[in-house]
């Protein structure tokens, strides 16, 4: 998706985040009703601050699903299975690397080279991280965001809205 943020989505994000949104350069995927679900930012926010988490969950009903499954475990037993599944870590590698790419479209920040988010590519340590991930590029590109929004299915689903 990534498409613009207009100021009705600025609004909307300040609304969700209880804040003014920093960095956004995108909507990178929104709920069936159109309001942002997640952003894309910038890795330089407007302060300077070097920001390497590129797709930030915003739909506080993500949110709090997400939120539920870091509390029940499911992050810890995602890391152990990465020491032991080697294409689960093949793949969560390439998603870190398609992550690295793809902020790298929005300009080039040495404090952050090499640092995706959430954990990757050795640990999970952020499933709103991974879950934005997979919501903005879609189902195949981060294995464990796609398998957390299938944990999240029966409390919460992109297909349906929450808002």
């Amino acid at each position: 998706m990534n498409e613009p943020a207009t100021e009705a989505d600025l609004a909307t994000l300040a609304e969700q985040l209880g804040r003014a949104p920093r960095g956004v350069v995108a909507v990178a995927a929104r709920c069936v009703c159109g309001r942002p679900l997640v952003v894309r930012t910038a890795p330089r926010l407007e302060d300077g601050t070097p920001f390497p988490t590129m797709y930030y969950l915003t739909h506080p009903a993500a949110v709090a699903a997400t939120s539920t499954l870091e509390s029940q475990g499911v992050m810890k037993e995602m890391t152990e299975r990465l020491a032991t599944d080697a294409d689960l870590a093949a793949a969560y590698a390439r998603a870190h690397e398609q992550y690295l790419r793809r902020r790298a479209e929005l300009g080039d920040v040495p404090q952050i080279e090499g640092i995706s988010a959430g954990g990757m590519p050795t640990r999970v340590k952020c499933l709103h991280v991974l879950v934005a991930h997979s919501l903005a590029e879609g189902p195949g590109v981060n294995p464990l965001g796609d398998e957390a929004l299938d944990l999240l299915a029966d409390v919460w689903s992109p297909q349906r809205c929450h808002c």
